[in-house]
Parts: C-alpha cells; structure tokens; sequence
C-alpha cells in the first residue's frame, strides 16, 4: 500500500510539534505541506500533493465550482514544513486554533490514504464513528 494508512496517537508539544509515524516520515521528508483540512482538522501532504490540490482548486474556482474566497483561504493557510531529524513538524498557531488543538495537549494523527490528517482527539471520534455508520450502515 503507497497510501497512508493507519491511526496513531500523538502529543503536541510545547513548541507546538508533533513527532509523525515512521511509516509516514518516508514519503513526507525532507519537506511537506500543511493545510486546512476537511471537518477542521490539518491536512498533511506531499509536495507533488499540495501542487495537484491548488490545481484543482484553481480549475474548480474558474468552473464557478468553489468561490474566490475558498481559494485564497487554502492558499494563505498552506504552510510548507520541514521535517526535523527527529519526525516532527511544527504546526503553525492559526492551523491549531482552526483544528481546535492546543499545545500539551493529545492529537490523532491518521492516514487518508493520499494525505496524513491531524485531529483533536473528539472531533476525530466523531468523525470516525460517522464515517463507521455510514460504511456499515445504520441498523437502528
């Protein structure tokens, strides 16, 4: 599998830094990009990811698909990162007050296939068991 995949649990710490899971380091170093990601958590992805994402979005706003306003909030909010000898990326304070994670405090980090994402630990629940259901399909 080339995608990434997987759950695992993190901490941020007190710069505001979050180790990534060795079988994500890989494909994500020397650098990578931040991003707003769906259901307010932080999207993670590849240089060639993050240059696919703003074409896609640049043809999606000439389309009338996506606003302006959509635009310019991905692009100011996309942060390239470096990641450090020992795994971990700094996430920028306007991307964690977006996400709702706080420094100290535990976040998600999880595979989606053609990104990573990282998730306050509640949103993450919520998201999951929704998603859960709607494979599964509600038996009630």
């Amino acid at each position: 599998m080339d995608g990434f995949v997987g759950r695992f649990e993190r901490q941020l710490d007190p710069k505001g830094r979050v180790a990534l899971p060795a079988t994500f380091r890989n494909r994500l170093e020397p650098r990578c990009y931040l991003l707003l990601g769906d259901d307010k958590c932080i999207g993670v992805v590849t240089d060639a990811e993050s240059k696919l994402r703003a074409e896609e979005m640049t043809a999606a706003v000439k389309k009338g698909e996506r606003t302006r306003a959509e635009l310019r909030a991905l692009a100011v909010n996309m942060i390239e990162v470096q990641v450090d000898a020992q795994g971990r990326i700094t996430i920028d304070e306007n991307l964690r007050q977006y996400a709702g994670l706080s420094v100290g405090a535990k976040v998600v980090v999880s595979g989606a296939f053609d990104s990573v994402e990282i998730w306050e630990p509640a949103r993450f629940e919520r998201m999951l068991n929704a998603g859960q259901q709607a494979i599964g399909g509600d038996e009630e």
